[in-house]
């Protein structure tokens, strides 16, 4: 068995380093690779051999999650290539994208006191509309290899982490009402 501890996760599933990722393909390449790697395979092996496929299956399952979810591979994306999240020190945000997020919080605090299920629809259509530009501009600028492409991905995992924080409470909302 060989270790596949010195591969970067796309390389680990078969994959070129890039924030588009065929799901499906990702999926059956997941399959495969437990399948090989499963410790059930080494039972009757050394102690060695069992130990590895225990780690090597947790790395894979870590890098199919990874992989799997867009927010996740933004910030591996980020990691791979030397950029800093800066998620804790920096706290600077375009005005724009702030304004929105505030109207956002004022709509869901509207429609909890008022009690409103019918304002959820078009909040989450806001919701939606933003999770999805920022996932094509995430896609575009890992498409160029430059320090300001890269950059402005970290920006927009920040504001991406901003609306799935969102999400969030707008589902904890829904649950609450209905």
């Amino acid at each position: 068995m060989t270790s596949l501890a010195s591969s970067n996760y796309f390389e680990l599933f078969g994959l070129s380093t890039s924030f588009d990722v065929d799901l499906s393909f990702l999926g059956e390449r997941y399959r495969q690779l437990q399948q090989a790697a499963h410790p059930d395979r080494f039972a009757s092996g050394s102690d060695q051999e069992r130990r590895l496929a225990v780690q090597q299956t947790a790395l894979i399952n870590e890098a199919y999650d990874t992989l799997k979810n867009p927010l996740s591979r933004a910030k591996y994306l980020l990691q791979i290539n030397g950029i800093d999240l800066g998620s804790d020190t920096d706290t600077r945000m375009d005005g724009a994208f702030l304004m929105e997020q505030m109207e956002l919080r004022e709509a869901l605090g509207e429609a909890r006191a008022g009690k409103d299920v019918d304002a959820l629809e078009g909040i989450n259509a806001r919701i939606e509309k933003l999770y999805r530009q920022l996932l094509d501009g995430l896609a575009q600028n890992f498409r160029q290899t430059d320090d300001a492409s890269l950059v402005a991905a970290r920006d927009n995992v920040r504001k991406l982490q901003f609306i799935q924080r969102l999400a969030a409470e707008l589902a904890a909302l829904e649950d609450e009402l209905i």
